[in-house]
């Protein structure tokens, strides 16, 4: 019979029998980790090796449910095309809500809307375990690493290449997905992937080397923040090794991960990383071996099934102890708990969702408006000569829509699988209407130019395809999971396209949809209008047109730079970024400098004031700067506060890694202005941003100096300056 909850037995003022048949651990009113002791001392020690899997059985004896990951970089995975669905009870797709890629999210520079997206995908999960009894509530989102190289083939997968940008979107997106209520999870964020994993060719034994103070101010930055201001409490650990020392059983998951930044759920293998200790590093010498070095370095989720006759032995030779296996056990506790999956239904308020009557929330105008506004804000305007955007229907009668991405949506392998898409020219279509004539040529470029020149406007629509299956792009300048590019051009056809369409109409427009920058140096020079977004998005047509058309002003900004060539970025495997990596280091100027993004408007910046001259030791000042507003269109624009260390007197005070560096972004702040509307912005600056690690004293000092706050649209185009002191 189930246990009453402890509430209901206090209205019927029995709570003293209840008390009696009622375990620690079933009540809710308990600490935490008195529950959690509590369901250790009640496991047997089979079941507590059982427990380390990455979907954990049913333990029907303690009422603990069998609880699944899924997964979910921009929406839920429950179906092609990764068939992640299979994952999670099996069966037919479904069909839910699909995001930007999340390269493209983090170009919206939108912390607010990348935060709803998590928590739409969130509350499907919930929707899907409950209702449809499929799926997970453990979320394998978001990827919190650093996009440091354009060849990366996973670029698609993360927010861009500056930590304190990554870390603020990952911490929001963890948000969405866990849910608002201050005691119970809507889901589980479990980050990707721990740690400094940006190569792909290599990456089951690669080594990524660099010191510890590009770890404490670079790598794990947005880990860090996810966990810290996000909430998260899981990740995976990567493939690769970190100074020689494989992720899976690197050190710093708990000296640093768990001892400093509180993590305490699960923590992951990734799959096949436990032979590839063997057979890929070469760090032991067999698989059992090998398990007990990461369940000691603190992993307790294996995706590999054979770590369990892999711990057995151990057990059996004295090579791990119960102990051990107690302490890595109670981070998936924690999580279920946290989960509200331990208590009472009518005590965690997501058991309500997936109630009868309740509509599929994918299928919902509140869901399909959180698309369609993520998507438009992603959209960057890379160039604009003579205002040839927006245009102007009512003054366009034939449009050439041509190029391979004109007409159609192509998804990545950690895709959602949509319960629509809207391609560029069924946005257009239905923009401009039946007086408009939109010719569409997608693979015939002497087609493509026979349109173009009986058009008012050609539209030239390139880019990648994430798609094809697993390990298979479709030639060099592509990559995926598995894969890394070769080379950063557009392959040859588009570029030829690009060029014909233009000598045949010069009001041409380039859109690229791309999971990653491309050197598009001759458009740049010679094409009047650039557009960028990303790939997936159900809703990439429609807010392609809104742009295009006017009805949406684009304020989307790059999260990445876009070099000119490859001879801009260093050798593939230097993660030492001081040598030539990111706005902060690169050693010329780049195709497209991180941050930068246009508008059919214009905006100036005045009066930048601080809130007082001296930044101290454990305090925070805000930095303010009047915007306005100063074209004839409403528009948003991305305020960005980048920071400069100016050196201390004295050469043997270290100064940060940015103090190396030209600025670092440290704060931004998008907003909205109508026609010669001004608003004060006010943008917080903690002390904590501006400290450095120290690596004689191994933790973060503040030093006295002085800093340079720049205020502007860019890390090229700082509008204003202002020095303070530090101390």
């Amino acid at each position: 019979m189930r246990l009453l909850a402890p509430l209901f037995c206090a209205a019927l003022g029995i709570a003293p029998l209840c008390a009696q048949d009622q375990k620690p651990y079933q009540n809710p009113n308990l600490p935490l980790e008195e529950r959690v002791n509590n369901l250790i001392s009640l496991m047997t020690l089979q079941e507590k090796v059982a427990y380390l899997t990455q979907s954990p059985a049913a333990l029907s004896r303690l009422g603990l449910p069998r609880v699944n990951w899924v997964e979910g970089l921009h929406g839920l995975g429950q179906g092609t095309p990764g068939n992640w669905g299979s994952m999670g009870g099996g069966g037919g797709p479904i069909h839910t809500t699909t995001f930007s890629q999340s390269i493209g999210l983090g170009e919206t520079w939108d912390p607010e809307v990348v935060r709803q997206a998590g928590g739409v995908e969130g509350y499907e999960a919930r929707f899907v375990v409950q209702k449809l009894k499929r799926g997970g509530l453990v979320i394998r989102a978001p990827n919190a690493d650093l996009g440091r190289d354009p060849r990366w083939g996973r670029t698609e997968e993360c927010y861009g290449e500056d930590p304190f940008l990554n870390g603020t979107l990952a911490a929001g997106y963890a948000k969405g997905l866990q849910g608002d209520d201050p005691r119970y999870w809507l889901s589980a964020s479990l980050l990707k992937h721990f740690l400094a994993n940006s190569n792909e060719d290599g990456r089951m034994s690669s080594s990524s080397d660099f010191d510890e103070q590009l770890f404490h101010e670079y790598y794990g930055v947005p880990f860090r923040m996810a966990i810290e201001d996000g909430g998260a409490r899981c990740f995976m650990a990567s493939y690769n090794a970190v100074n020689k020392i494989p992720d899976t059983v690197q050190p710093a998951i708990k000296n640093v991960a768990i001892k400093m930044w509180g993590l305490d759920g699960i923590v992951s293998t990734d799959a096949g990383s436990l032979p590839a200790l063997v057979r890929a590093h070469r760090a032991f010498p067999n698989e059992v071996v090998a398990a007990v070095a990461a369940l000691k370095a603190g992993i307790n989720q294996f995706i590999d099934g054979s770590y369990r006759n892999d711990l057995t032995l151990a057990l059996s030779s004295n090579l791990v102890t119960e102990a051990d296996i107690n302490e890595n056990v109670k981070g998936e506790l924690r999580v279920f708990i946290r989960l509200g999956l331990v208590d009472p239904p009518e005590m965690v308020p997501y058991t309500k969702v997936g109630a009868a009557g309740e509509p599929d929330p994918w299928t919902t105008d509140k869901t399909k408006a959180i698309v369609k506004l993520e998507t438009q804000e992603s959209i960057v305007l890379l160039k604009n000569t003579d205002a040839l955007l927006p245009l102007d229907k009512s003054k366009v009668k034939t449009i050439a829509l041509v190029g391979p991405r004109a007409n159609e949506v192509d998804f990545d392998w950690y895709s959602a699988w949509p319960p629509y898409a809207i391609t560029p020219l069924q946005g257009i279509q239905s923009k401009v209407g039946a007086n408009v004539t939109v010719n569409c040529v997608t693979n015939n470029t002497e087609q493509a130019v026979a349109a173009a020149k009986a058009a008012d406007v050609a539209i030239v629509v390139v880019g990648n395809n994430p798609g094809g299956g697993w390990g298979k792009v479709s030639g060099p300048n592509e990559g995926r999971e598995s894969i890394d590019r070769k080379g950063i051009s557009l392959d040859q056809s588009q570029e030829t396209l690009i060029e014909q369409v233009f000598a045949a109409n010069p009001k041409t427009i380039v859109v690229l949809i791309s999971s990653y920058p491309f050197a598009i140096n001759w458009p740049q020079e010679h094409i009047p209008a650039i557009v960028h977004m990303s790939q997936n998005s159900q809703e990439l047509g429609s807010a392609l047109a809104d742009v295009l058309f006017g009805d949406y002003n684009p304020a989307g900004r790059l999260d990445q730079t876009w070099p000119k060539s490859l001879d801009q970025v260093p050798a593939m495997m230097d993660y030492n970024i001081r040598n030539g990596r990111t706005y902060m280091y690169i050693k010329s100027e780049p195709l497209y400098p991180f941050g930068y993004g246009l508008s059919y408007t214009t905006f100036k910046y005045s009066n930048l004031k601080t809130s007082a001259e001296t930044l101290g030791k454990g305090g925070a000042i805000t930095v303010s700067v009047d915007v306005e507003n100063s074209g004839k269109t409403a528009g948003e624009e991305v305020v960005q506060l980048y920071v400069k260390d100016i050196a201390p007197a004295s050469a043997t005070v270290p100064v940060s890694l940015v103090g190396t560096a030209s600025e670092q972004l440290r704060g931004f702040k998008r907003i909205a202005l109508k026609p010669g509307e001004s608003k004060t912005v006010q943008i917080p600056l903690s002390a904590k941003l501006v400290q450095h690690w120290d690596m004689t004293q191994h933790a973060f000092v503040l030093d006295p100096h002085q800093i340079e706050l720049r205020l502007g649209a860019s890390s090229a185009d700082i509008r204003l300056k202002k020095t303070i002191a530090v101390n």
